[in-house]
């Protein structure tokens, strides 16, 4: 730990210089705050989890995480989910000189994280989201959720580590580390000291592009995105496959509603939500991008929310409402983003 000087002291110590201990962790947590993307008003508060990592494992060291959303336009519809968004290790390392590599693991996770965080590296571990104390509302120490976090920082020594998750960056300790790292505890799995999971590390091989260059690749990856749009507008295709859907979500009930929520509404309306955000940041670079794509990104993510709250209605009285309204938006909305973008820029 580092030990900081302070002036000033109080009865006994008058006279003598006092050292206090500060926490470098929770020093390094206070000082980051989330990115743009992730304040303010924001219609998916709950979005895209890979991406919202990356965000701010990005604006954390300093990069503009933007540049690297052109891969939004290319989701498509998967006939039971849309495409899960997230940015490929090509266009990162690409725009910012970072390569991500997938991490063996023997003997010890703990023992080849704290190899890679000490070469200031980050590793990406997926893990249970029982053990991360930034799920506090949701899953921690409640239930089990599969999830990847980023670790920058670990203390072996203490059993503290920070990592990115999410739209922030958070510090565990305790349980909650071993349970992380599949080290023995009174209540932590010990599964996982067998079964290593999928880990991965992000190591710099260059410089990070920045200004006039960042945004001139990104448009480059903007053209190769867009050349794997869809071949057919993937509202389309979903409305067709929807009736069928609503029958399922009726049959299941809540707990099944909630995941097809989260698997194909939040999917959807978070990636254009990102994509708008994209556009607005591509027209402040001084691209000549259209301002009805930007409008009709968000509107995509507006009505998808707006669909997701009637449909909820609706099945809570077991009412079948096929959303042809908000599918007429939608479809509508997707006709002036990707389309006339594919135009324009490649």
């Amino acid at each position: 730990m580092s030990a900081f000087h302070t002036g000033g002291v109080t009865g006994s110590d008058a006279g003598r210089s006092r050292v206090v201990q500060l926490d470098p962790l929770r020093l390094r947590a206070r000082r980051h705050h989330a990115h743009a993307l992730h304040r303010g008003e924001r219609i998916w508060r709950d979005g895209a989890g890979p991406v919202d990592l990356w965000i701010e494992l990005l604006h954390g060291n300093g990069l503009e995480p933007r540049a690297a959303l052109a891969y939004s336009v290319a989701q498509d519809f998967e006939d039971d989910q849309f495409t899960l968004g997230r940015m490929t290790p090509e266009d990162i390392e690409k725009l910012y000189g970072l390569q991500v590599q997938e991490l063996s693991i023997f003997h010890s996770l703990e023992e080849r994280a704290l190899v890679q965080t000490r070469r200031a590296n980050t590793v990406l571990i997926e893990t249970d989201a029982f053990f991360l104390p930034d799920t506090r509302s949701a899953s921690y120490h409640r239930e089990h959720a599969k999830t990847t976090i980023g670790i920058d920082v670990i203390d072996p020594n203490a059993r503290r580590l920070g990592y990115f998750h999410h739209t922030g960056y958070h510090l565990l300790d305790g349980d909650d580390y071993n349970g992380v790292l599949g080290l023995p505890a009174s209540d932590a799995s010990t599964l996982a000291a067998t079964l290593f999971p999928h880990v991965e590390f992000v190591k710099r091989v260059r410089e990070p592009l920045t200004g006039t260059a960042l945004a001139e690749a990104s448009a480059d990856l903007l053209c190769a995105h867009l050349l794997r749009r869809p071949l057919h507008n993937p509202i389309t295709r979903w409305r067709a496959a929807f009736p069928e859907h609503v029958d399922a979500m009726l049959a299941r009930g809540d707990a099944y509603t909630q995941l097809y929520f989260a698997n194909v509404m939040r999917q959807l309306g978070a990636n254009f939500e990102l994509l708008a955000h994209y556009l607005q940041w591509m027209r402040e670079q001084g691209f000549d991008i259209p301002v009805q794509t930007h409008t009709s990104a968000r509107k995509i993510a507006s009505e998808t929310m707006v669909m997701q709250c009637r449909l909820a209605r609706s099945l809570s009285r077991q009412h079948r409402e096929l959303c042809e309204a908000s599918f007429d938006v939608l479809e509508d909305a997707y006709s002036r983003v990707v389309p006339p973008l594919a135009a324009i820029v490649c």
